[in-house]
């Protein structure tokens, strides 16, 4: 996200794809409201479903599943066609801009509305609208990410606002909003299946500086953990597939043996896509430890009986610590009351695990004396900013936090600024915050700002030239007070001196062999701020990604289309082996047959305000299980009438994986005559069996139903393995 969430409010026009915070984000979505209350903001809602946000939108565009990119193209063909693009941006901070312009030149407004049912004239007066009501702020979430292309959607959006000078401004960016309070931390801190914590990637040289330079753990000790070096710089399984890893379904990379074990922690496992197959992969483990405040509805799926073990962990009351939202600001908190019963916290649990596993001591000796003698949580948010420099939380302190949280009066609410003892602050640090005294950085690749303000340019992360062509930002566009006015390389102790910075011959000792992201001593970060500079440098953003499939986005069909004549034109990948450990398919499953004959209806899933992901907690609620209490499919009256269904009748929901679930029809006009929605929140019920004895006794949710994944159809996008939820096909009876 690259701007704080109450930044919005500075934006004349909002447009979202696939975003729903109305329902999702009920809070955060009265930043959206203020907008259209201060600077009468036009919002602009792009969604096949019409939503609850939708209802407060100046303008609501009903897109098919799966074709935003087709949308987004349309757009830049109008805006360039008509000069209303940002043609100086452009050139100076962006590279290959008019290859993304020569693609949306097929983009005309017709052909968009073939492709994605948009009537010609909506694109245009919503273009028009959004390209002259400046600054513009684009948000989306999962409804854009969960396709077969999610990672070309969410090249393109960015790309959108770039070519309307939108990046780096206040009441502009590209800003994502995530599901829970610490998604964001999460990804930080390396829960993903291909990075190091701060998105250090996995090969030596990040291993070596985790394990040498901040775990004080020898390279060869952290190595000799794995099956060899090329599994230990082998990106895992995702959370999206790891079933795969016992059931072998489709072909498995995993060092010559199957998963066998599965210790899940705080994760509703039953709300991945695919559930029946998740369901598989349970059954099949040797293994599986679940550990929640609230019994994970995984115990209650697996037909296994035996080696199942479910842990009761506290909850975020019971714990103290930080977590990173989704604007980037760090939060503290504070424990409420101490764990109930016989409940532990979550490093109680890994830590005694460490224990048994025999690397207790490795795994503590970066915090307090390095003896085991350490206070959590505070000594372990140190070892954070000591470590993650990539994306600036250096500055990260429990002490500055923990200040920050109980001085919340201190602090702008619509502009995040500090004042008194806070001054030169902004609430939550939002990364990156360089170091110990750095602000914190509210709004990203902003050149309006000193970078000691939270200014920068775009990172240099491909090299300073592509092809003969300079990948680094023009002249003039550097942030207020740079001592550099042109781009300029990341700092490392090898062309540091040559940027005008001069270092005693102690200091270059030190940073001797060094970049920014590994010096331990800081002085390379200390000395850039100095001079104005950005320790990640001043290059341009990339329109074209050589190392993509597509190095341009463009539009692809989904696996299982409703348009099947179109997967010739628009076909998706080839299939691509060892994906994340798993031969996935593309091409070949589209290309299969014609999906849409057997299954008529596109599929559309979603979340209530009322409920929380998995829903274990809120349908624990007699309270919320009252208001939704029961599963559900939304079908248009049109649609049912077709196939002969009344307004509350059960059905059968048939995925194209050979499953189905039960549930009631409700009639509704949020959907169209041809696409369903499904609330995702569900449990308790499996492919029409009620299996809601499985839960140990005095456990089992007020509310229990059909998973809506149940029916979910293969498909996972091509970089990031994200399931295809968003744009799949079913059938009903």
């Amino acid at each position: 996200m690259t701007n704080h969430l109450a930044d919005v409010q500075n934006a004349k026009a909002i447009i979202m794809f696939g975003a729903n915070p109305a329902v999702n984000h009920p809070v955060g979505f009265q930043h959206f409201l203020k907008a259209k209350e201060k600077n009468n903001a036009q919002l602009i809602v792009i969604d096949p479903r019409f939503t609850r946000t939708a209802a407060k939108a100046d303008h609501y565009v009903r897109i098919r599943s799966g074709t935003d990119i087709a949308m987004m193209y349309g757009m830049i063909r109008l805006i360039v066609q008509n000069n209303w693009h940002d043609e100086k941006y452009l050139d100076d901070r962006v590279y290959g801009w008019r290859e993304a312009v020569k693609e949306a030149q097929q983009w005309t407004p017709e052909q968009v509305e073939e492709v994605t049912g948009i009537p010609a004239e909506q694109l245009i007066q919503i273009t028009r609208l959004y390209a002259q009501s400046k600054p513009g702020c684009l948000v989306w979430t999962m409804g854009l990410t969960q396709h077969t292309i999610g990672s070309s959607n969410t090249r393109l959006a960015p790309i959108l606002q770039m070519m309307l000078g939108n990046m780096g401004v206040s009441g502009g960016g590209t800003n994502i909003l995530r599901g829970h309070d610490n998604v964001q931390g999460a990804t930080d801190l390396g829960c993903l299946a291909d990075t190091l914590p701060g998105y250090y990637g996995l090969a030596e040289g990040s291993w070596r500086y985790f394990s040498e330079s901040i775990w004080q753990v020898p390279y060869d000790a952290m190595l000799a953990r794995f099956k060899d070096k090329s599994m230990m710089e082998s990106r895992g399984f995702t959370l999206a597939r790891w079933y795969q890893g016992v059931i072998k379904e489709d072909a498995i990379h995993n060092g010559g043996t199957d998963l066998k074990a599965l210790i899940c922690l705080g994760n509703g496992i039953t709300s991945i896509a695919q559930t029946h197959k998740v369901k598989e992969g349970l059954d099949g483990l040797d293994l599986l430890v679940l550990g929640d405040p609230f019994v994970n509805e995984a115990a209650a799926l697996t037909d296994k009986t035996d080696n199942v073990f479910i842990l009761p962990c506290a909850t975020q009351m019971e714990t103290s610590g930080s977590v990173t939202a989704t604007n980037r600001s760090i939060q503290w908190r504070d424990k409420v009351v101490d764990p109930l019963y016989e409940a532990k916290p979550d490093q109680e649990v890994l830590f005694a695990l460490a224990k048994e596993l025999g690397f207790y001591e490795e795994y503590v000796k970066s915090m307090g004396d390095g003896k085991g003698n350490f206070q959590w949580p505070e000594d372990a948010t140190r070892e954070i900013a000591r470590a993650i420099k990539t994306i600036g939380m250096s500055g990260h302190t429990p002490e500055r936090l923990k200040k920050h949280q109980q001085n919340w009066h201190q602090f702008n609410p619509e502009s995040l600024e500090g004042f008194g003892p806070n001054k030169g602050e902004y609430y939550g640090l939002p990364w990156p915050c360089w170091s110990e005294t750095h602000s914190g950085s509210p709004v990203l690749y902003s050149i309006h700002k000193p970078v000691s303000q939270g200014g920068m340019g775009f990172r240099v992360r491909w090299g300073t030239e592509k092809d003969g062509v300079n990948l680094l930002s023009g002249e003039g566009s550097a942030p207020v007070g740079s001592s550099i006015r042109r781009g300029y390389d990341e700092i490392t102790a090898a062309n540091i001196e040559s940027m005008g910075i001069r270092l005693t011959a102690a200091e270059k000792e030190k940073v001797k062999g060094k970049n920014w992201k590994t010096d331990m001593s800081g002085i390379l970060t200390a000395k850039a701020l100095e001079a104005g500079l950005c320790p990640y440098g001043n290059g341009k953003a990339r329109a074209v990604v050589w190392n993509f499939p597509d190095a341009v986005p463009v539009h692809r069909e989904p696996l299982h289309s409703i348009r099947h004549d179109l997967t010739a034109k628009y076909p998706s990948y080839e299939d691509k082996p060892n994906h994340f450990r798993v031969d996935t398919r593309y091409k070949s499953v589209q290309q299969e047959k014609d999906w849409s004959k057997e299954f008529p209806i596109n599929l559309v899933t979603g979340r209530l305000v009322t409920h929380n992901g998995a829903g274990v907690e809120t349908r624990g609620s007699k309270y919320l299980a009252e208001i939704d209490g029961e599963m559900y499919v939304d079908m248009h009256p049109d649609l049912a009438a077709n196939l002969g269904i009344r307004d509350g009748d059960m059905v059968w929901v048939h995925g194209t994986e050979k499953s189905k679930i039960k549930v009631k029809a409700k009639f509704s006009f949020s959907v169209d005559p041809k696409s369903v929605f499904l609330p995702i929140h569900f449990m308790g019920a499996f492919q029409g069996e009620d299996i809601s004895h499985k839960y140990p006794a005095g456990t089992k949710p007020y509310a229990t139903g059909e998973s809506a994944n149940v029916v979910t159809n293969y498909g996972y996008d091509i970089i990031t393995q994200i399931p295809e939820t968003k744009g799949g096909l079913c059938r009903i009876e």
